[in-house]
């Protein structure tokens, strides 16, 4: 079928793995990087906020942020992010790919700079400005999904295509890690340099007054990796998928090719005006994109939904847990700074030995097994884990049983990532249409955001003690951790079975899975009927 594609389209899909195709892979993953790093700092930034904002005279315990404050700064970024899908996957597909690209990054970079930054003297001033700026920082991550992912299908060949978007979501991993290391040094130089005793021992000198520039720090460098690729982002050429079949402009796409592919391509404009002289396209709303392709977005945006509820939820509350099995001592047995450097060494470690390896067999293995069988393997075993770390739970809250708990708990993480964390992400940038394809990713993922707000505050809530008085301050009784987590086998189960409404993409072209192929050969064919018979 893909013989009877556009040249320069055919040409992208039978390349070989060349140079551009890793530089794409790191000029789109640095968005990703940015993300990652910034999304799971602010659990490492949040125990020292509440300690230096929040401090309560004479409590046994140190400060903590109150919950409303708690899940407007966990979760700002989460509604920015929603926002920014939604907008600037419209937008790509509206204005081009490469025309969105830099101002995302550029809000990322402005907004991680801004948020470390924030400013006024008090508790409410700097709580504000920090939202109002990870909002925006939100903003511009959103944007990235969608065009990253897009950018990333339409410059990939064929064969390997899955392994390079899932490369480019990859790079969330180093950016967790990048994180987490980060962290432990600065937390290490500031604990050298100013000494401090445990809360416990003196609860005001326990926080140190530098205290206050170690989050900002950790925020703000965030932004760095991010400006290093901004030039790059700035010098792609638009995606030939996008002016051939959206812009119309064969030749422009084959001129772009030519240069990046290093080969003569044909343009090819006349069957891209016979396509626009015979066919108005259909819309996202029309009834013809029902019927091709609305069990599919219903795929897409579900198992994303589905498994970002069970996937953040996990994510943003890993120090609760550990706190919970004893993996990190209590909060007043540490200074502020000790604090963050646990935290951030045990975030580390789950980085280290499940996140990072469960994305890059994602990426070995995407095109060879396909995306379905990994969606499948990685939502049962997911299920099967949280079900073992649930039922039992008592079992492994006793100290001698710590390590399985963290074995159990790495592998459902590594299951997510080797699973639909990275499929969910692959698949609605490959069987769109190239005119919606754009849109139809920002619908997914924002659906997966929704997902992610639901799982992170309604986590927050569900874990309480059941027992009030036990339960963390200003918070009511919840049904406890082990219904939290028998809870999120449940979706886990739900994500496994509406996974089977989404198709197999692996080793097809874009225009094969998307009909645009069908709509060019319709067009074609027509013409040569009317043709007159000499």
């Amino acid at each position: 079928m893909s013989g009877d594609n556009l040249k320069v389209l055919n040409a992208l899909d039978v390349a070989k793995t060349q140079w551009y195709h890793f530089t794409a892979i790191i000029i789109a993953g640095m968005g990703f990087f940015t993300d990652a790093y910034d999304l799971f700092c602010i659990s490492l930034v949040t125990k020292m906020l509440g300690r230096i904002y929040y401090h309560v005279e004479g409590s046994p315990k140190p400060g903590t942020l109150p919950p409303n404050v708690s899940a407007a700064v966990n979760g700002v970024a989460l509604c920015g992010t929603l926002a920014g899908q939604l907008f600037f996957g419209w937008l790509g597909d509206k204005m081009g790919r490469k025309k969105v690209y830099g101002v995302t990054l550029m809000l990322m970079c402005l907004c991680s700079v801004a948020s470390g930054l924030s400013f006024g003297s008090s508790a409410k001033s700097v709580m504000t400005t920090l939202c109002f700026f990870r909002f925006w920082l939100g903003f511009g991550i959103g944007g990235d999904y969608p065009l990253s992912a897009t950018i990333m299908s339409e410059y990939a060949n064929k064969k390997t295509r899955g392994a390079f978007i899932a490369a480019v979501f990859a790079m969330q991993g180093f950016g967790i890690l990048a994180g987490g290391i980060f962290g432990m040094i600065i937390s290490t130089a500031f604990e050298a340099k100013f000494k401090a005793p445990a809360y416990e021992v003196d609860p005001i000198a326990s926080t140190i007054p530098q205290a206050d520039y170690v989050w900002r720090i950790i925020l703000m460098v965030g932004a760095v990796p991010a400006l290093l690729t901004f030039y790059w982002r700035l010098k792609m050429p638009e995606t030939a998928r996008y002016t051939a079949l959206v812009a119309k402009n064969a030749k422009q796409a084959a001129s772009d090719m030519s240069k990046v592919l290093q080969v003569d391509i044909e343009a090819e404009q006349h069957k891209v005006e016979q396509m626009v002289q015979q066919k108005a396209a259909y819309g996202l709303f029309s009834k013809e994109f029902l019927q091709r392709h609305g069990l599919h977005l219903l795929g897409t945006t579900s198992t994303w939904f589905l498994l970002d509820i069970a996937f953040y939820s996990q994510n943003l509350f890993q120090k609760d847990i550990f706190s919970a099995i004893g993996w990190i001592p209590p909060a007043k047995t540490m200074n502020a700074i000790q604090e963050v450097f646990t935290i951030a060494r045990a975030q580390t470690l789950i980085a280290l030995c499940s996140t990072v390896p469960g994305y890059w067999v994602t990426v070995a293995l995407i095109d060879v097994i396909g995306r379905f069988a990994i969606q499948i393997i990685g939502f049962f075993f997911m299920t099967v884990f949280m079900f073992a770390l649930a039922f039992p739970y008592n079992h492994w809250t006793h100290p001698d049983n710590r390590i399985g708990f963290v074995a159990m708990y790495s592998l459902t993480f590594f299951f997510a990532n080797f699973g639909p964390n990275a499929t969910t992400f692959v698949v609605p940038a490959e069987i769109f249409p190239a005119r919606l394809r754009s849109t139809c990713h920002g619908i997914s993922a924002a659906s997966g955001k929704l997902g992610a707000i639901i799982g992170a505050f309604g986590f927050l809530y569900l874990a309480q003690n059941q027992d009030p008085k036990k339960a963390d301050a200003g918070y009511p009784a919840g049904i406890g951790v082990k219904n939290s987590l028998i809870v999120l086998g449940v979706v886990n189960l739900l994500g496994l079975l509406f996974t089977f409404l989404v198709p197999e993409s692996k080793g097809k072209s874009l225009e094969e899975m998307s009909g645009e192929n069908e709509d060019i050969n319709e067009e074609a064919g027509s013409s040569n009927r009317t043709a007159p018979v000499a």
